[in-house]
């Protein structure tokens, strides 16, 4: 019976159950307790190795490789989400960050391994741990608008230089102490690193454009082929002595330029960050000793504080020489510091390759895993705290590139500074009028590039479908359409057949001329044009989305009803009824601003709308600006509605509102704009509580996929799961 049972607990199949089960459950309880979730998965590697429950072998071969292809999957997506366009925009003084930040821990790292006693290749190894860093922050940053903040911008950028020369200075590392280092070797290693780095980096960037030009919409396969150049990489880079989780990083940034912010990219990072990189975490939770762990700490207490001191004394030093070279207030310091500090990703991974490898002790191991939980922690924190006095500093429109293409019709650029008021031009800074100027010549050439006729015209494209939501679509259309001199373009997709004559899509044309004659009398009503449309194709998407592009459309209206099947696991059961195949799909797909509607009453009785602002940013002026047409074509009165956490102190409240006030002057209304804030911890709860005196609620979407289909934030989730009022969703092309 007992041998049975222990057969029975090392099945693979077993334990990888409960590595599913793991993964699922413990990173959202620890994140409740204001912990990383990484920190959950370590912890239960510890409870189920071999110092605790015994559940889990750290030496079987379904942990290794499951930990194996975790570790390599986790280098590869720190390339790939390292943003090159932003890179090359201040790669000079990303490259003076990135060396400073790297150059001054490693030295630092290095010389506290000489000073307890350790050989110097050891202690080089340990100067590299200290130098890369892992933006575990950056969805802060995110959350906050201050992305663009060029000292933000910088740290992004250093992580390619920090991350490739510790791993090269790893490599060397490990090269030499396997006795096999001699000058010659290391530059025949550096060479043969060199050439391979070209391979990859240029090979994969060639090839993978040539292979998803050729196969197009074949997700799958372009899934497959991302995969197959990550392990290809990784294999090469062993097949010259180096590790694989350089080449694993290089693929990374290879195909970085190629996968750009598609459905594939987030595919591939899905199945990484739910699966293979979770099961990397358990993996070195189940490695470490516990004894051993609470030996080092006590024991082994000053090396732990020289290297967690150590690391963040250096990484301060290296963010405060870049203020002195480029004069970046204190707040944009600390923030590049804190960006910088947190150990994670290529730590973690290069560390464990150290102890295989038996560069490092078990108990720099451990010392690594305390760094690592100390500054997953304090990075954020950090960041959190002075990240947002950014957002108030430097928030300005330059920064946010607000001017670009503010008219919903993409062709009269608002740039000219003639076009804001004395007051508000008077608040720009000499910098932003002359990015304005800069701006307004690259805005025209691009539309000159979109529309070639003579006198642009405003199109609103509205797929028709369903009878009980046609009217109120085509009215919301025609409202817009009029306010801005345009037309409207109902469109009714009939699904083709293999031969046109089949009484299936006979049918199917009937049944759309009758939705586009319903269609035609409703813009009739509105004396406005109307261009009907019926569009034979295989696909709906595409046929809503072609059209729009054929038409030049300036805007596509949706709606959505009770049918929409269920497509994104991160929505709740309630909004099952807002998202299906076709809206998430022409989201992603469409090249103009698209607005799906849940309109509760006619578009012409709604009267009091609302606008949550989460921060100031160039899309959120485009929402505001749909906001004004609709309020204006309809005489109603809008009102911005702003939530800040209760640690916002009242004079960044102040701020806040005074820039959120000089954008809506910017806009010039012909209607009532009122301003509202708060201060409240639950962002959701406040906007539905105020959503209950409103009439509309315009919430602002963004591109952004997962497997499953189109994702939503947490809290877009909670206030369309509640509100009792009609609903836009808002979203442009392009936007992430």
């Amino acid at each position: 019976m007992e041998q049975n049972f222990a057969q029975f607990i090392t099945s693979p199949i077993v334990s990888f159950t409960l590595l599913l089960l793991v993964i699922l459950t413990l990173p959202p309880i620890f994140e409740k307790l204001r912990l990383p979730g990484l920190v959950g998965l370590l912890f239960a590697g510890v409870i189920l190795g071999s110092d605790g429950l015994g559940l889990l072998d750290p030496k079987s071969e379904t942990i290794k490789l499951l930990s194996d292809i975790g570790k390599i999957y986790l280098m590869f997506v720190a390339g790939l989400e390292i943003d090159l366009a932003d890179f090359r925009k201040t790669k000079n003084r990303s490259l003076g960050f990135g060396f400073a930040t790297f150059i001054i821990p490693l030295t630092c790292g290095t010389l506290i391994g000489l000073l307890f006693g350790m050989n110097l290749n050891a202690s080089v190894l340990i100067g590299s741990l200290l130098a890369s860093h892992t933006l575990l922050a950056y969805p802060i940053v995110n959350r906050l608008g201050i992305v663009n903040n060029q000292a933000v911008t910088v740290t992004i950028g250093a992580t390619i230089f920090t991350d490739i020369s510790a791993l090269l200075v790893l490599a060397i590392c490990i090269s030499i102490n396997a006795g096999e280092f001699t000058p010659l070797s290391l530059v025949i290693q550096l060479v043969t690193l060199g050439i391979y780095s070209a391979i990859v980096l240029f090979g994969f960037d060639w090839a993978g454009k040539e292979y998803f030009r050729r196969t197009g919409n074949q997700e799958s396969n372009q899934f497959l082929f991302i995969l197959l150049a990550v392990f290809l990489a990784a294999v090469g880079a062993q097949i010259i002595d180096v590790e694989n989780i350089v080449g694993a990083f290089l693929a990374g940034l290879a195909v970085n330029d190629v996968v750009g912010k598609s459905q594939v990219k987030e595919k591939v990072e899905f199945v990484g960050s739910t699966l293979f990189i979770p099961c990397f975490f358990v993996g070195m939770g189940l490695l470490l000793d516990i004894s051993g762990f609470i030996k080092t700490l006590s024991s082994e207490l000053p090396l732990t504080l020289a290297i967690v001191g150590g690391l963040i004394l250096s990484k301060f030093l290296a963010a405060f020489v870049v203020k002195l070279l480029y004069h970046y207030s204190w707040d944009e310091t600390i923030t590049m510091w804190s960006l910088s500090l947190p150990q994670v990703a290529a730590t973690l991974a290069a560390a464990l390759v150290g102890l295989n490898a038996g560069v490092i002790s078990q108990s720099v191991f451990n010392t690594v895993i305390v760094l690592m939980l100390v500054t997953s922690i304090l990075g954020p924190i950090l960041t959190d705290k002075f990240a947002r006095k950014l957002t108030v500093a430097n928030n300005n429109l330059a920064n946010q590139d607000f001017v670009l293409n503010l008219d919903l019709d993409n062709s009269n650029p608002v740039v000219d500074s003639g076009f804001l008021s004395p007051d508000v031009a008077a608040q720009l800074s000499p910098q932003t009028n002359q990015f304005l100027a800069s701006q307004t010549s690259q805005a025209e050439q691009t539309l000159n590039l979109n529309d070639t006729s003579p006198s642009p015209l405003f199109r609103v494209v509205v797929p028709v479908a369903n009878p009980q939501t046609e009217r109120y679509l085509i009215e919301m259309g025609a409202l817009i359409a009029r306010h801005e001199s345009g037309i409207v373009i109902p469109v009714s997709i009939a699904k083709a057949q293999v031969n046109m004559d089949d009484p299936d899509l006979t049918k199917a044309i009937q049944h759309s001329r009758q939705l586009l004659k319903n269609a035609l009398t409703v813009t009739e009503d509105f004396k406005i044009p109307g261009k009907p449309v019926i569009r034979i194709d295989d696909d709906i998407v595409q046929g809503i989305t072609r059209t729009a592009r054929e038409h030049n459309a300036s805007l596509i209206i949706m709606g959505w009803s009770q049918t929409n099947r269920l497509r994104s696991r991160l929505l709740g059961p309630n909004l099952s009824r807002l998202f299906g195949n076709v809206i998430d799909s022409v989201f992603w797909c469409s090249h103009c601003p698209v607005a799906v509607m849940r309109l509760l009453t006619q578009p012409t009785n709604i009267q009091q709308i609302l606008v949550p602002v989460k921060n100031i940013t160039s899309e959120t002026l485009r929402v505001i600006r749909f906001a004004q047409i609709f309020a204006e074509a309809n005489q109603s009165a809008i009102t911005l509605f702003h939530v800040s956490d209760r640690k916002t102190s009242k004079e960044e409240l102040k701020s806040f509102k005074t820039q959120l006030k000089s954008m809506v002057e910017y806009l010039q209304p012909n209607i009532e704009v009122m301003i509202k804030t708060t201060r409240n911890n639950d962002v959701a709860k406040a906007i539905i509580e105020r959503a209950q005196s409103y009439d509309l609620i315009i919430l602002r979407s963004v591109r952004r996929r997962t497997v499953a289909g189109l994702a939503v934030s947490d809290v877009s989730e909670s206030v369309m799961n509640n509100l009792n009022c009609s609903l836009v969703l808002f979203g442009e092309p392009y936007s992430s």
